[in-house]
């Protein structure tokens, strides 16, 4: 409830000690200098997972959009860029498994059914956190490796555009609220449950999208453009 909001932070303590365990741990698998990325990432769990945004993630589906968001956009790629390399390239798999994968992992969860299922629980919740977090840093991790063909990993950036932004679009036009969750939890925020879930495909469709469109751009002027122009050069 708004009243309580400021006060809704999540001080479980296994919750702190796991994610503070797997934070060090990523902190010292890092070189000294490059340790200020796992500093960031603390800060993006911490917002996700500790602050009073995972407890309005229970109220509004929008602040839920958010929470994915963090989680799945900016924790996931940053945690694929910590991971030692040796333990990411052992696993060599198709990029397309791993987009089919991620793809029905994150439709799954955003089915209403199974969406209501995650909420019914502690369980149920960290069965889909740990669904989208792992299918999440897979992607990450296979769309920014350098044994992944610059082809390969903007194809698969441009196709999570367009499979999220799709998803989005359905969440955004329904025509109804579809997550019952929420039918009885976002008035006190002043939006009924059709308007959060408006607001919340939205979310998904500007903000959600803009890592990837990034990283696509960044691939194209990084690793697809620069041998161009070096070649050009001389």
């Amino acid at each position: 409830m708004p009243a309580n909001l400021s006060s809704s932070w999540n001080f479980d303590p296994a919750l702190i000690i796991i994610l503070a365990a797997g934070l060090i741990a990523l902190y010292y698998a890092q070189p000294r200098a490059q340790r200020g990325l796992t500093t960031a990432l603390g800060m993006v769990v911490f917002a996700a997972f500790i602050s009073p945004l995972c407890a309005l993630s229970s109220a509004l589906f929008s602040a839920r959009a958010v929470h994915h968001i963090l989680v799945g956009a900016v924790a996931a790629p940053m945690i694929a860029m910590i991971l030692p390399l040796r333990l990411t390239s052992r696993v060599k798999v198709p990029v397309e498994l791993v987009f089919v994968l991620h793809t029905a992992i994150y439709w799954l969860w955003h089915f209403p059914v199974a969406y209501d299922f995650a909420l019914s629980g502690s369980w149920q919740y960290w069965l889909m956190q740990s669904g989208l977090i792992l299918a999440s840093v897979w992607l990450w991790t296979v769309m920014l490796s350098q044994r992944t063909s610059v082809f390969a990993a903007i194809g698969l950036s441009v196709g999570t555009m367009v499979q999220m932004g799709f998803l989005a679009a359905v969440i955004t036009f329904a025509p109804y609220p579809i997550f019952e969750a929420h039918f009885l939890t976002t008035e006190a925020f002043g939006l009924n449950p059709l308007q959060d879930q408006q607001l919340a495909g939205l979310l998904m469709w500007t903000v959600g999208i803009l890592p990837y469109a990034v990283t696509a751009i960044w691939m194209v002027s990084s690793r697809l453009m620069a041998p161009v122009e070096r070649r050009g050069g001389n």
